[in-house]
């Protein structure tokens, strides 16, 4: 099967570090302006998804979400987690404090991929 997401090493180091000052946690990527578009990792049931919500895929035990309008025009596409030193625009997400910030890298999948791809979880 092929994976939606996956995490850098330096992504996967980021959330060990946060796992262990904050619990069980998750990634929700909003697609409006307010909220940034970069992903926001919050202590698990610290957000609430709406009807329709997409996790695309779990990364080091922590469910990854995405608004359904962001998925619908993203559900082509491989997420990359990575993170970078630099004070993101939302400001809400666990890993601010630490002057770090999440991002994710898309590419498109290929053909092959997309036959073998994970299931998904929706928000009902």
């Amino acid at each position: 099967m092929t994976k939606r997401i996956e995490a850098t090493e330096k992504a996967i180091e980021l959330i060990k570090i946060l796992q262990e000052k904050h619990g069980d946690l998750m990634f929700y990527q909003a697609g409006g302006c307010c909220e940034g578009t970069q992903p926001q990792c919050f202590e698990k049931g610290g957000f609430y998804q709406r009807m329709g919500d997409v996790c695309i895929g779990i990364v080091e035990n922590t469910e990854f979400w995405v608004d359904k309008d962001l998925f619908e025009y993203w559900k082509h596409a491989h997420f990359t987690l990575d993170v970078i030193d630099a004070f993101g625009v939302g400001g809400f997400s666990l890993e601010t404090p630490l002057k770090k910030t999440f991002r994710i890298e898309y590419r498109i999948f290929t053909p092959e991929e997309e036959h073998s791809l994970e299931p998904l979880k929706y928000i009902e």
